[in-house]
């Protein structure tokens, strides 16, 4: 069947991201040491293979996969999961399966082939089982107790103490003891629940994420000799925590993103509002003088 020159220009894209993605999941499938998964990520590069032929029958034209494309999920799959990368990277075929719709007067095929590519994102959900994400919640707990009450300590300190290098001793003293509660708090409830999570990965991953948020936090009143400044960037680091924090957990679990990012601003924001009243009201009342 012959095709327009506008038809054969929209294949050579779909030809490019099939050719792409086979690369993309044959990387993948060599980092995994689950048998089954490893498997299955090679049987679906071996259909994206086959999708770029059955363009290519059509446009007669061989296609170059996109280099960079590769290297980018390739590497953000490695550092921030696998799970997250490779939704993030489906995100883009669900586009492509839309403009399928209309090429179906010209090629038989298209229809099955977005059958199949629904069926890959099937395949990959059910084999996504990452520790990352099963231990998600412990990472929330920790992020977010850190960022509602780290905030809330900065902020009130801040009016009270007006010492950025005093405010950074407390606020350091006050987050790594709140860490270790917190872990501690992870390891007892994870143990009692008697679920098939690991209390001791738990709790790590609970500290941990309190931990890193802590460093974050402080970081300004070691850099700023202001303490309104600091606590202005301080701020401003925390809402920026919270939208990586939950742009990750969106992509990753399919949940939506703005209730929770507005829920988890307000809430630390508010806190840290009302904390730093508190720190006025506790100098003027006690006279500190620092």
């Amino acid at each position: 069947m012959t095709i327009s020159q506008e038809v054969s220009e929209e294949l050579l894209g779909y030809q490019r991201d099939e050719i792409t993605e086979y690369h993309i999941y044959r990387r993948l499938a060599q980092t995994i040491k689950a048998l089954e998964n490893r498997q299955i990520l090679e049987r679906i590069a071996d259909d994206e293979l086959r999708h770029y032929h059955q363009w290519e029958s059509y446009t007669r034209q061989e296609v170059k996969p996109e280099r960079f494309k590769i290297w980018r999920y390739y590497w953000i799959s490695r550092i921030f999961g696998f799970t997250f990368g490779i939704k993030l990277m489906e995100r883009g075929e669900q586009g492509a399966q839309v403009n399928y719709d209309h090429l179906r007067q010209w090629i038989p095929e298209a229809e099955t082939i977005a059958h199949e590519e629904n069926i890959h994102e099937e395949k990959l959900i059910a084999l996504l089982d990452e520790e990352k994400l099963r231990y998600a919640g412990s990472m929330v707990l920790g992020l977010n107790d850190a960022l509602v009450e780290l905030t809330g300590t900065l902020a009130g300190l801040t009016l009270a103490f007006q010492n950025t290098r005093l405010i950074a001793l407390s606020g350091t003293i006050t987050g790594i003891a709140a860490a270790l509660s917190m872990g501690a708090s992870e390891y007892l409830s994870t143990k009692s629940e008697k679920t098939d999570k690991n209390p001791l990965k738990a709790s790590l991953y609970t500290g941990a994420a309190y931990i890193v948020t802590v460093v974050l936090l402080i970081l300004p009143y070691l850099l700023f000799a202001n303490y309104y400044a600091a606590l202005a960037i301080t701020l401003a680091a925390g809402v920026a925590i919270i939208a990586v924090f939950n742009y990750y957990i969106a992509i990753a679990k399919d949940e939506p993103f703005k209730r929770r990012f507005l829920e988890m601003a307000g809430l630390s924001l508010s806190i840290a509002a009302l904390s730093f009243v508190v720190g006025l009201i506790v100098r003027e009342v006690f006279g500190v003088e620092i």
